[in-house]
């Protein structure tokens, strides 16, 4: 199975350098899928669940590709979100505070998008991009491992408490706690490096550059609608940057067609600086 796969990480990079190619996915059939009376994969099965009761979300995820026109969620549904702009959905836009004007408005056009720099993406960035994640769900702790720039979250779910902001060195990532209620893992996360650090590329969360601070405090609802749906619920809560907290929906998929994830490094030797004319050649 092939898919289109730019040779460096963002949309930003692959229209300034116009260079593409195809990546082969190992295929690797996958063990208990759920089949209709065609044989075929039935995505619309209950969800699995592990020994203890909860929902299983372990597997290979995509985002969708679906969109909604502002204003048009299900009743009951927050916006779906797009990687490009994740107030996309919302009327009136997002509720900024002028820190986060100010912030978009050098973002316009710029290059600085975290992923075109080889830098981990904003929390909301890692779960829209195009290129899939795997989670792998285990007794006291989630572990979601993004292809894209081979980004690893760790999400502990043994009764531990958030910790103060503050408390914790920053993490790329946030420090995150989740805890399950009823069917729907809710995770709290906080201390995340925000875009005050003074680095470009610290603090987006979506590929337009709306920011998230350090004062962050994200809250994620996730959800496996049945076997090849889950939703996630995002509450942005940054009183730096927003006048109010708002919530975005993400919708992923399944990859059930025995596809895995490749490698992708984007560390040593960047030259995306030099190939843009902001940096000299050594």
């Amino acid at each position: 199975m092939k898919r289109s796969f730019p040779v460096v990480v963002s949309a930003t990079i692959v229209t300034a350098l116009s260079v593409s190619l195809s990546a082969q996915w190992p295929l690797y059939p996958k063990l208990g899928i759920p089949k209709g009376a065609d044989g075929k994969p039935n995505l619309r099965a209950a969800a699995p669940r592990t020994p203890d009761g909860k929902p299983d979300l372990s597997g290979i995820w995509m985002r969708t590709n679906r969109t909604e026109a502002p204003g048009t969620a299900p009743a009951g549904q927050p916006p779906l979100a797009t990687f490009g702009d994740i107030g996309y959905g919302f009327k009136e836009g997002l509720p900024y505070r002028p820190l986060a004007v100010d912030l978009v408005k050098k973002r316009v056009g710029a290059l600085d998008n975290p992923d075109a720099l080889c830098l981990p993406q904003g929390p909301l960035e890692y779960h829209l991009d195009p290129q899939p994640r795997e989670i792998i769900q285990l007794p006291q702790k989630i572990v979601i491992v993004y292809e894209s720039n081979y980004g690893i979250r760790t999400i502990y779910t043994d009764g531990r408490r958030l910790p103060p902001q503050g408390e914790p060195q920053p993490y790329w990532h946030g420090y995150s706690v989740g805890r399950w209620d009823g069917d729907t893992l809710v995770v709290e996360s906080n201390n995340f490096r925000g875009a005050l650090t003074g680095q470009p590329g610290d603090g987006w969360l979506d590929g337009k550059g709306d920011p998230f601070t350090e004062a962050l405090r994200l809250t994620e609802r996730f959800r496996r609608v049945n076997f090849g749906q889950l939703q996630i619920d995002v509450t942005i809560d940054d009183p730096k940057a927003y006048t109010r907290p708002f919530t975005v929906r993400v919708e992923q998929e399944i990859v059930a067609d025995g596809s895995e994830m490749i490698e992708f490094i984007c560390h040593e030797n960047q030259k995306f600086l030099q190939l843009t004319g902001r940096a000299p050649a050594p």
